[in-house]
């Protein structure tokens, strides 16, 4: 089993006929031990399937992509004892998912919640894709008590919460294994809290799950800011426009951390021509190509903040 630069983010792919010790090695630690699922082909005799897992603060963040796997909770996988809740999301196409004696059909972006303590399991196929959040069960009951009450059913309504639970999951399966422990706790919490608001709590709980709400969208919201550093265009219209919420709620957000959008904006810009600058690769590009592919289309305004906020010109960085 690969670890990708994380010991609890795991990436691991397998092509090939279900035996042989390459087979076993991955079905045992990667999908029995991590994944808690047997694996199985989907589509004709053979297994073609890429597993994504990232563990943090109790969760598994599954993403499995391929042509080819049948993931079940068969009877024998059950002798582990796991009574975790599993959420399906659907990702493109219809996902059959199956759960103790029901089946029910997921269109792209539904949601289903499963219980990992019954028969149960999902297909995998070109033509339909899924992820899948792993929450220990005591961990879903104490934020959403009748949490049992929606198992096994097809969960699309509050599409702003579906919405903010995929972009959510993969804001964390890539980057929460690469925080630091608390942080992975926090965006743990954070994910349950949502789960929590998609299945419905009671009016005290749903407080302390709108608090973690709130807390997913500003992190989403610094998270398109970086990603897009190099947009001329970029604002806090088009970043609280895809946010789903206002402007000028999306700019108290900001304040609320100690900084405006518009101080976060610039110092994630100026942070990222700092790394452009020591990056070894980038010696023979102008500093002001730096600067424009950071968002700076000022060079003089560029040079100017740079040098109050790092002490230096952007030159003598790269010399020293």
């Amino acid at each position: 089993m690969q670890q990708a630069s994380a010991p609890n983010f795991f990436v691991n792919t397998y092509t090939g006929a279900p035996h042989g010790r390459d087979y076993e090695r991955w079905r045992e630690e990667l999908c029995r031990c991590t994944f808690k699922t047997d694996i199985q082909p989907g589509d004709g005799g053979s297994i073609d399937c890429k597993l994504q897992i990232s563990l943090l603060g109790g969760l598994a963040l599954v993403v499995p992509s391929g042509s080819s796997a049948e993931f079940s909770r068969t009877r024998e996988i059950l002798n582990d004892g796991c009574d975790d809740m599993m959420l399906g999301i659907a990702t493109s196409g219809r996902v059959l998912v199956r759960h103790d004696e029901q089946s029910i059909e997921l269109s792209e972006s539904q949601m289903g919640l499963g219980d990992m303590s019954v028969p149960g399991g999902a297909r995998l196929n070109n033509e339909c894709r899924f992820k899948t959040i792993r929450i220990p069960r005591s961990l879903l009951l104490s934020i959403c008590p009748k949490a049992e009450d929606r198992l096994g059913l097809v969960l699309g309504g509050q599409a702003p919460i579906r919405e903010a639970i995929v972009r959510y999951h993969a804001l964390a399966a890539n980057l929460g294994p690469h925080t630091d422990v608390v942080g992975q706790h926090l965006m743990a919490q954070h994910m349950v809290d949502l789960v929590a608001l998609l299945l419905g709590t009671d009016a005290d709980r749903t407080e302390l799950a709108n608090k973690g709400h709130s807390a997913v969208r500003l992190e989403l919201m610094r998270a398109d800011v970086i990603a897009n550093l190099s947009r001329g265009d970029l604002t806090i219209y088009s970043v609280a426009q895809k946010a789903g919420v206002s402007p000028r709620h999306a700019q108290r957000m900001f304040e609320q951390t100690g900084s405006t959008f518009t101080e976060f904006l610039l110092e994630q810009r100026l942070l990222l021509v700092r790394k452009l600058l020591l990056d070894p690769l980038n010696r023979w590009r102008k500093v002001s190509d730096l600067a424009h592919s950071a968002g700076f289309p000022d060079v003089s305004y560029f040079n100017r903040v740079f040098r109050r906020r790092f002490g230096v010109t952007p030159s003598d960085m790269r010399g020293a």
